[in-house]
């Protein structure tokens, strides 16, 4: 999720075994540590563009690196922070894991994918019940912390401990009704999808993107699922195609090698862009729910040397238009 809401959560769990002493200390160090595994976001190459998303949310995120993790925060905050104002190095490294821990878990209940089972398997864990942005689920929780910390009282840390329960799992309940009526939606087109995916759309968990696969295409529409059930048309696109849309590039060159890289981290979600052809987009995400417009994506370029990658690239166009078209869905 969004640093913000990893660094809350992480002041969360750890306020879990606080002294009311101590609260805002290890509140502190708590938000820090919740943040930390973010770092690998530095992890990058001026020559390799999909070096970064390989290693984000990869080993930092990991559940094997939680105690190694847990351990360096431990140590610096202690240095740092904790030891003058009488913290143990033994307590310090206690609250310093749980707030790290709580990262990946988190991470992984978003679409983006989280690589919890590094280094034995390098699947994207994606349980799609939360945005990667969410005000609600944000501030809330937000407010919980400060509370705890104003009225010097945990139970304030374990009513957002409930909260963060209790939101996912209506998030878990909203996906699988979304999931239902796209099921539905894609007999009702004759469709038998090949393999669906169901995620919430941008900062709540109302409206939902439901794309599926089906005859070498991919269909991509929102649902809406409150108390009545809609599904707001979309639009398809042919599945990527390799060796059809670029007959002309050697399977051996870095370029091919960066296209099996990028479908790995999509999930295999590919197509080709509407307005350039020379350019794949991972359809999975878009500004709309119900929209092919992929926010990044890979672009192939001919007649280069054969060790030069890919052009990574983010497409930003139009997102306050479509922020106010998803709002009216939304209050619609």
């Amino acid at each position: 999720m969004d640093p913000l809401s990893q660094g809350i959560v992480g002041s969360v769990a750890a306020q879990q075994k606080s002294s009311k002493e101590k609260i805002l200390l290890i509140t502190i160090i708590g938000f820090l540590s919740g943040m930390a595994p973010d770092l690998d976001v530095f992890i990058r190459s001026s020559h390799d563009p999909l070096l970064a998303i390989e290693f984000h949310r990869q080993f930092t995120h990991s559940l094997i690196f939680i105690p190694f993790g847990g351990f360096i925060c431990g140590t610096f905050f202690y240095h740092v922070l904790t030891k003058r104002r009488g913290m143990s190095i033994k307590e310090t490294y206690l609250y310093c894991t749980l707030a790290y821990a709580s990262h990946g878990i988190l991470d992984a209940c978003t679409s983006y994918g989280t690589q919890l089972f590094w280094p034995f398997n390098d699947f994207r864990v994606a349980w799609n019940t939360i945005s990667i942005v969410d005000p609600i689920f944000t501030t809330t929780l937000f407010t919980l912390v400060f509370l705890s910390i104003f009225r010097r009282k945990t139970i304030f840390a374990k009513i957002a401990l409930i909260w963060v329960i209790t939101y996912m799992s209506i998030g878990l309940i909203q996906h699988n009704r979304a999931e239902k009526v796209g099921l539905l939606n894609a007999d009702s087109r004759g469709h038998i999808p090949a393999r669906i995916v169901v995620k919430p759309s941008l900062a709540n968990l109302l409206v939902w993107k439901v794309i599926y696969e089906a005859d070498e295409k991919y269909y991509v529409d929102a649902v809406k699922v409150g108390f009545n059930s809609k599904v707001i048309k979309g639009a398809s696109i042919d599945k990527l195609n390799i060796k059809n849309s670029f007959p002309w590039l050697n399977l051996d060159s870095q370029q091919s090698k960066d296209i099996d890289r990028f479908s790995w981290f999509s999930g295999g979600y590919l197509a080709i862009s509407k307005n350039n052809p020379n350019r794949i987009i991972d359809i999975r995400y878009s500004m709309l729910p119900n929209e092919i417009h992929g926010l990044w994506g890979i672009e192939i370029q001919k007649n280069i040397e054969e060790n030069q990658h890919v052009k990574y690239f983010f497409n930003r166009e139009n997102n306050s238009e479509a922020l106010k078209e998803l709002w009216s869905i939304l209050i619609d």
